[in-house]
């Protein structure tokens, strides 16, 4: 059927208003135009079920962004999203309709066919990739219709517009002739209802070329979804007659005027597949509206958008006032003259481009100029604070939602703990009942794949009390709520099931263990026996030591953890130590024939046992002989350490624990070190056994510092490495020092210029003062000098002071 050139109704109705989702000019043009017209109806594009939810649209706790979400109720991460700004042009006609009691309806084809229609795409291999809900979000957009066959080719209409009229850019080419309008703005002149319909005549004309040259223009859906439009539009007009109005993508509008049987529309639109849907209110975020977010019709800088609708006049010289009162919060010297100097900036570069008014471009470049004094720091601050925005919209209590949804809303406001779109870190002191709750929370949502939260590193302190967290909520989070759902009606029983069913499914002995810490933390006492059921099964089966070394330090933590929280660990000891029997046993042989990769992974496992050993020792105790597990870990490190057939780095990272915990003297690791140095031992072999006994663990430049044997074995063997074998020592070693701390590395370096190859002695040509030690550093105790400061220190110190000071020495 041949496309009409125009594409708007005639002046009496119905009236067709093409326009741009989330474009604030075309949303001013619609108020202006609906004002001008007074329809006694207002279809909107979307989805037909949610006729039933528009009215929560009027809501006085309903604050956009927010998005419509439909979901398979069978699969609810199946699911699609239909999102509106406050400068949405849909947002405009729904709450225009509404505070007049005008009736509305959506008209775009149901989302039970939509979500239907996409699983048959994806079955097809008609996949072009992207997460779930960036598939989704494409449903609700003109421009990037659900699953298009990739072969065909797509037209973007704005693109051709704005090659026509001589612009290579689109989205500068829109906000020309529609952002930067005259006379459709807040405080308009009385004309501006006849401008705005103007406007959409003319937009209808030029879509209608479009439509007439590249017929469907490779959006092959399309054809479908315009069907079902002009089938509610022709119920619409028999139900009002032609005072109906239309707000849809400006692309759809030739083909809503075309004249057409209902037949042939029905046609059309038999034997689509379909899919039990549900649909509901779900807040939506300006960051999600962006393009950077994954959105199929996001645009740039929503945040910029949202200040171009809601400014009632001067919108530059507004906006730059917000980036001046962000600079001056960031600390940065912005003065009044500064904001004027760059609106001026602004305007001159809009006269110089040939623009009607200054757009972004003009005004970042004018920001990045006079207020960022040419920097890009700052204004990438500004572009992800201001321009882009972390606005967060709030959704009604009586919107539709999966029960699960509900309980945990309760929580959050029982818990003073209201989701924020903007990313930040919150320390939780766990001895708090309020913090503890918060945790629990965190936790079993985790568990949910509902990531609200991810363990952040601790800013002070490591103990048990205290845990980190980042937050970050993210519309698409609503999908995974709403898929959890199918485990329970609440929280705690939906993390309950889930635990269970993960322990059952489990394959790795290490994923259970770590299962185990969740649960504990998430205190799912009736999950536990289960998942302990499945770690004893899977522990008892897995005879791979790699595995069982992994799965170690997370089951200690959890016994840890259980200790502090006053939970009954008792069985969860006696796997754990029965675990590290295990590992006893199958360490040392495992250490044989390792390469270096092999070997590297092979310390951090040890250090890992290493650790979890002292812990399940110190908290385990009425379970497990503490004792008794120590010194069965210290024989296992003393044979690894003198097993000729064990890499160096592992050989030498055993010495260095039993070294740390007191077990070996220094004479013991002198003689061990002398050893690894010796010339038989090829010198790569010797550098990795220096870099696992030197390296990795705190404490080691300073062992040298102070241990003048090791120093001068280490500085012996130096210098009696060959020429030909040093270029392959060297990363070895400076791998390893490299991780000393500066001031270390420097201490080194002084103990070796003064000490020359005999560190001991002072420098050639010099003669050491009275009272230096060997070492080369300054003179010994001065006691005056020290009873000068032991006032000082009891004041700062207390009691603790006086009692050294006591018995005789300076404190």
């Amino acid at each position: 059927m041949r496309q009409p050139k125009g594409g708007q109704a005639g002046a009496q109705g119905p009236w067709l208003f093409g326009v741009r989702h989330h474009g604030p000019g075309s949303a001013r043009s619609v108020r202006a135009a609906l004002d001008a017209v007074q329809p006694g109806a207002v279809l909107i594009e979307g989805p037909p079920e949610a006729d039933e939810l528009a009215h929560l649209a009027a809501d006085m706790d309903m604050r956009p962004p927010v998005a419509l979400l439909a979901h398979a109720t069978d699969d609810p991460g199946r699911s699609a999203f239909w999102p509106f700004a406050e400068f949405s042009p849909e947002w405009v006609a729904l709450r225009w309709a509404l505070d007049r009691g005008v009736p509305v309806h959506f008209i775009d084809l149901p989302a039970t066919h939509t979500l239907a229609l996409r699983a048959a795409d994806e079955a097809a291999g008609d996949d072009t990739g992207g997460t779930d809900g960036e598939k989704a979000e494409e449903a609700g957009n003109e421009e990037q219709p659900p699953r298009p066959h990739p072969e065909a080719l797509r037209v973007d209409p704005l693109a051709v517009l704005a090659d026509a009229a001589g612009y290579d850019d689109p989205e500068r080419w829109w906000e020309d002739v529609v952002e930067h309008r005259g006379g459709t703005g807040a405080g308009a002149e009385d004309d501006a209802g006849e401008a705005a319909l103007a406007s959409f005549r003319a937009l209808g004309e030029a879509m209608g070329a479009l439509r007439e040259e590249f017929g469907d223009g490779g959006h092959t859906r399309d054809l479908v979804r315009e069907a079902h439009m002009r089938v509610r539009l022709k119920a619409a007009r028999k139900e009002h007659g032609d005072s109906v109005a239309v707000i849809c993508g400006a692309w759809h509008v030739p083909a809503l005027a075309l004249r057409t049987t209902l037949t042939a529309d029905r046609a059309l639109l038999k034997g689509l597949p379909k899919v039990k849907t549900g649909l509901t209110w779900v807040p939506w975020t300006h960051r999600r509206l962006a393009r950077a977010g994954g959105y199929g019709a996001g645009i740039a800088s929503p945040g910029w958008y949202g200040h171009l609708f809601s400014a009632p006049d001067r919108p530059v010289e507004r906006w730059l006032t917000k980036v001046a009162g962000l600079l001056r919060e960031e600390g940065r010297q912005v003065s009044s003259a500064h904001v004027i100097e760059a609106v001026r900036l602004a305007g001159a570069l809009a006269t110089l481009r040939g623009r009607p008014l200054a757009g972004l471009t003009e005004t970042t470049d004018a920001i990045r100029s006079v207020l960022c004094e040419g920097s890009d720091v700052p204004l990438a601050l500004i572009e992800d604070r201001l321009t882009v925005g972390d606005v967060l919209g709030e959704v009604p209590a009586a919107a539709p939602a999966v029960p699960l949804q509900r309980d945990l809303e309760r929580l959050q406001r029982s818990l003073r703990f209201k989701p924020e779109a903007a990313d930040r870190e919150i320390d939780l002191d766990l001895r708090k009942e309020n913090d503890a709750a918060r945790s629990r929370l965190l936790h079993r949502l985790s568990l949910l794949r509902v990531d609200w939260g991810t363990p952040a590193a601790a800013r002070s302190g490591t103990g048990t009390f205290r845990e980190s967290w980042r937050l970050s909520w993210q519309p698409e989070l609503a999908v995974r709520v709403a898929e959890a759902g199918v485990w329970g009606t609440t929280v705690a029983s939906a993390a309950t099931a889930k635990a269970r069913s993960d322990a059952t499914s489990a394959t790795h002995l290490a994923d259970i263990t770590a299962l185990a810490e969740l649960c504990l933390r998430a205190e799912l006492s009736e999950a536990l026996p289960d998942v302990m059921r499945a770690l004893a099964d899977r522990a008892a089966l897995d005879t791979d030591v790699g595995h069982l070394a992994q799965a170690l330090p997370a089951l200690v933590r959890s016994v840890r953890y259980g200790d502090v929280r006053g939970t009954d660990t008792g069985a969860l000891a006696e796997v754990a130590a029965g675990l590290a029997e295990r590992v006893f046993v199958g360490l040392p042989p495992a250490c044989t024939g390792l390469d270096a990769d092999g070997a590297q992974e092979l310390r951090r496992q040890i250090e890992a046992v290493h650790t979890a050993v002292g812990l399940l020792a110190d908290t385990a105790a009425a379970q497990v002989d503490g004792a008794g597990l120590r010194q069965r870990w210290r024989a296992v490190l003393r044979n690894i350490a003198d097993r000729e057939s064990a890499p160096g780095l592992v050989r030498g990272r055993a010495v260095r624990l039993l070294l740390d915990e007191g077990t070996l003297d220094e004479d013991a690791v002198a003689r061990r070190m002398g050893l690894a140095l010796s010339p038989g031992t090829p010198p790569p072999d010797a550098a990795a056994w220096i870099e696992g006994f030197l390296g990795g663990a705190a404490g080691g430049g300073m062992l040298l510092v102070h241990d003048e044997r090791l120093r001068q074995l280490l500085d012996a063997w130096l210098a009696s490495v060959p020429a030909t074998a040093f270029t392959d020592v060297l990363p070895l070693l400076r791998r390893t020092f490299s991780a000393y701390e500066s001031g270390v590395r420097r201490t080194l370096g002084e103990l070796v210029r003064r000490g020359g190859r005999a560190a001991g002695s002072p420098a050639p040509g010099t003669e050491a003062l009275p009272g230096t030690p060997a070492d080369g550093f300054g003179p010994g105790l001065d006691p005056e000098r020290a009873d000068a400061v032991t006032e000082v220190l009891r004041h700062l110190l207390g009691d603790l002071v006086a009692v050294g000071a006591g018995d005789g020495g300076p404190g």
